[in-house]
């Protein structure tokens, strides 16, 4: 009978046996999921003790391989409950709470109001780095606004069974809920609007570092013109980017399309007669510019109607398409209204 050996914390397992540690448990992880796809695990799953000896194997190898399988989405884990085959726990205990995870900026915005409408009891915290996991066993169901939510706390939500929503962003690694304004859609649809109307010198006005106005532009470019030049710039550029010859500007956010308007004021350079100004995104009811938009009612509902779904056991990803407002911002290039002599401002009319 082989003894147990205790280790000093200097003497922990390295190199070789730490890979055949990292092997033994990558093993156990596949035997696991081969006996979910192959139906011999189900329902509920026996507990870690009776499991470990199934698989001769200790209980803290199982319980990483059952917590990975968890995130992945395979398995529903719940402290009190047990461990679950994805789909077949009992319905959570309804009447739990709501937790909205945001920046604190967004603490008083409109989707936030509309949520607690549905949920009166629902809670806001802005650092999750705070909170103790106590406090999250209270509620059913998380509701991610924040651009910066750790990794590791999506898979501690995971692993407790707790619904989870990403508003505007994409899962990344865990298996959860989203809710997602289909931005790429939104601007290829403008940017082809804008290119059928003669436009053929363009400019994407976006944040540092994100370019999914100018990528989604070209792509569209490079489908309805061999010609076409897209550029990037940030609004205080836009005066001497319109003197560089671009005609139409095309906004990643309701914010930056009321900045672009703002510079055109000033350099007095009129929209639409002499370039247009287009923009995508989420918004309250009045835009600055004419685009395509979803208003934060939409998103609420979509967030209510996934955590509401009872029937849905699969995570889910609501991609929202948002619909075509005319702000009339929006003309053929100053060049060809002056050809045709057109003086009038009338804005383009709706194609999308």
């Amino acid at each position: 009978m082989d003894q147990a050996v205790s280790r000093s914390p200097s003497e922990e397992p390295s190199g070789q046996d730490a890979m055949s540690l990292s092997y033994k448990f990558q093993r156990l992880r596949e035997k696991l999921r081969e006996g979910i796809a192959s139906g011999e695990l189900v329902g509920k799953l026996p507990g870690e003790r009776t499991l470990a000896k199934r698989f001769h194997v200790n209980a803290k190898t199982l319980s990483k391989a059952l917590t990975d399988l968890a995130a992945e989405g395979l398995l529903d884990r719940s402290i009190g409950r047990g461990t679950y085959v994805k789909g077949s726990a009992p319905a959570p205990v309804i009447g739990k709470r709501w937790l909205v995870v945001c920046e604190p900026r967004q603490v008083n915005w409109e989707i936030v109001d509309l949520l607690r409408a549905s949920q009166p009891d629902l809670e806001t915290v802005t650092d999750v780095a705070s909170l103790r996991p106590s406090f999250l066993n209270q509620f059913s169901a998380v509701i991610d606004l924040a651009k910066e939510t750790p990794d590791s706390f999506i898979r501690d939500l995971v692993v407790r069974n707790v619904s989870v929503v990403l508003v505007g962003k994409e899962p990344k690694i865990y298996s959860t809920h989203a809710v997602v304004f289909d931005g790429p859609l939104a601007v290829s649809q403008i940017g082809r609007k804008l290119l059928l109307a003669g436009h053929r010198t363009l400019a994407a006005v976006e944040p540092p570092q994100c370019s999914v106005v100018s990528d989604n532009l070209r792509q569209t470019a490079d489908r309805f013109s061999s010609n076409a030049v897209v550029n990037s710039c940030f609004p205080q550029d836009v005066p001497a980017m319109v003197e560089n010859g671009v005609t139409a500007f095309v906004c990643h956010c309701v914010n930056l399309a009321a900045e672009v308007k703002t510079q055109l004021d000033k350099a007095g350079i009129p929209v639409p007669r002499r370039v247009s100004v287009a923009a995508v995104g989420s918004t309250p009811d009045h835009q600055p510019a004419s685009g395509i938009f979803i208003n934060r009612a939409e998103k609420a509902t979509a967030i209510v109607q996934l955590l509401k779904d009872q029937q849905s056991s699969r995570p889910t990803t609501i991609w929202l398409a948002g619909q075509f407002i005319d702000r009339g911002t929006l003309a053929p290039p100053y060049g060809e209204m002056m050809l045709d002599d057109q003086t009038s401002e009338e804005p383009l009319q709706q194609t999308v």
